[in-house]
């Protein structure tokens, strides 16, 4: 596979210009652009893709959209490069975004432990993100987590069509309404589509569930347990859906 590889140049906003009426209404416009109108306006060259290595490479430098002017580096994906089995999740978090890794925090943590009771082979995984820099607004020390926006799902679109392009996974979950958004192309309702496969136009088969960490924040322990179980429950019929050797 060859892909176009957009190069974005930094997204450079104007300078405050004097205080006259056309340059306050420029300013204004400036300011109340769109994530989609940003990243039309920085229209990148063009580099070749061949490969997932390069693509997890080209990706460090990324400025599609604005995420990666606060994030401290883009979160690419990890796993075989056979894997049958992807898991897309909605974005980084904090311990993603300092360390460079996917899923090592404790939605991450929950996954594993799912996986490995539902008898998914973890070394056959491949797991990602739909966003690949971190959405957080600051509060003090702490950065709390921002849902992405559309732009920004649709910006980072480009990398998770590339990975799943190159290691044609033959199952893919999506962890969350993020990442069910980005891969069927519109906004969904998890409860609808939860426990339905669905079958893609490359082949592979899509499922649907709750990203693991809607689990921690279930407050309520019975409640939590329910939807643990349910949780494995769906690993389950992705892990009869994965085809034999």
């Amino acid at each position: 596979m060859v892909a176009l590889l957009p190069r974005g140049k930094p997204l450079n906003r104007p300078a405050v210009a004097p205080a006259t009426p056309a340059a306050c209404a420029a300013l204004l416009n400036e300011q109340a652009k769109t994530s989609e109108q940003i990243m039309a306006e920085h229209s990148p060259a063009e580099t070749e893709i061949t490969s997932l290595a390069q693509a997890r490479a080209a990706a460090r430098s990324c400025t599609r959209c604005p995420l990666y002017e606060h994030a401290t580096q883009t979160v690419f994906g990890e796993g075989p490069r056979d894997a049958l089995v992807m898991f897309v999740g909605e974005q980084p978090g904090d311990k993603e975004d300092l360390a460079g890794k996917p899923f090592i925090g404790p939605a991450g943590k929950v996954l594993d432990e799912a996986v490995e009771k539902t008898g998914i082979d973890r070394r056959r995984v491949y797991v990602t993100n739909a966003v690949k820099h971190f959405k957080f607004v600051p509060r003090g020390k702490r950065r709390l987590h921002q849902r992405p926006d559309g732009g920004e799902i649709q910006a980072c679109k480009f990398w998770l069509e590339l990975e799943i392009a190159f290691i044609k996974p033959k199952i893919i979950v999506a962890l969350g309404a993020t990442a069910a958004r980005s891969l069927l192309g519109k906004t969904v309702t998890i409860g609808k589509l939860r426990g339905a496969p669905i079958k893609r136009d490359d082949g592979a088969t899509l499922f649907v569930t709750n990203h693991p960490s809607y689990l921690l924040r279930i407050r309520d322990k019975a409640d939590q347990a329910r939807e643990r179980a349910r949780f494995e429950e769906e690993l389950s019929m992705v892990r009869s859906a994965i085809p034999a050797p």
